[in-house]
């Protein structure tokens, strides 16, 4: 009887399985020769490993995880990463009591608060970060000013900023304020790029006041208060898995 071929995986990927980060950022520790598979280092990206391989990063085998997936309401105010070099309080810090070590699906500025999903799953992040994939995330907007349907209407088709048009969004009036000159609205976007909402709406000339993210894909920060944080239920994890698709 023939032995069964090793099914190869791509060294980033089995990394990220591992909850050592998401691809991406696997790819950038392989790149700056942290890496070593079978005793040797590793610095190119197209390395493909069996099961039997044996796997270090900064000199320490890679252990299986349990993967924790974690929704944090995050407030202003706190940065959206893991450390900061400012001292400034992290969203690391809001789920300390979680001996996991998880990290965060995309990001929120520092002024903008919402919904953060936070993992050791690198697989999932990948998918769900990935650009093929479309992930929606809507957020509730106050911008100042009272915005004519016109203006709205520029950020349904598009805007032009300075690294490309954007996609379309999808935008739906809540309210115009007169006594506080302040417009409301949601907006949901499947792009990621850095303060998108607030440039999209700097275009249009009116800034944004107060901006929270309300949901990614089908998760949405119902039962939880600022700074509160809850892990995802099975249900949630499942529908999540089949809007960003299986592995590659």
């Amino acid at each position: 009887m023939e032995e069964k071929e090793e099914k190869l995986e791509r060294l980033q990927k089995v990394m990220a399985a591992f909850g050592i980060a998401s691809r991406r950022e696997c790819e950038k520790i392989i790149l700056a020769g942290r890496v070593k598979v079978n005793n040797k280092v590793v610095t190119e990206l197209g390395v493909k490993v069996g099961p039997k391989a044996f796997i270090t990063v900064d000199g320490k085998g890679l252990k299986p995880v349990s993967c924790k997936y974690v929704l944090l309401y995050k407030p202003r105010g706190v940065v959206t990463t893991m450390k900061d070099p400012q001292g400034r309080k992290t969203v690391a810090d809001m789920i300390a009591d979680i001996p996991e070590r998880l990290f965060p699906v995309g990001r929120l500025d520092y002024s903008t608060e919402g919904l953060i999903l936070l993992t050791n799953d690198g697989d999932l992040m990948q998918r769900i970060t990935h650009p093929s994939h479309e992930v929606v995330k809507t957020y509730e907007v106050t911008v100042d000013g009272l915005v004519p349907d016109e203006k709205l209407d520029i950020l349904r088709l598009g805007v032009p900023l300075e690294d490309g048009l954007t996609a379309p969004a999808f935008v739906e009036l809540i309210a115009r304020n007169k006594t506080k000159s302040a417009t409301e609205f949601t907006m949901s976007i499947h792009e990621g790029r850095n303060r998108q909402i607030r440039r999209m709406c700097d275009f249009i000339g009116y800034p944004v006041r107060h901006l929270r993210r309300i949901k990614l894909a089908n998760l949405t920060l119902d039962g939880l208060k600022k700074g509160q944080y809850r892990e995802l239920t099975e249900e949630e994890l499942q529908a999540l898995e089949e809007i960003v698709g299986k592995h590659e």
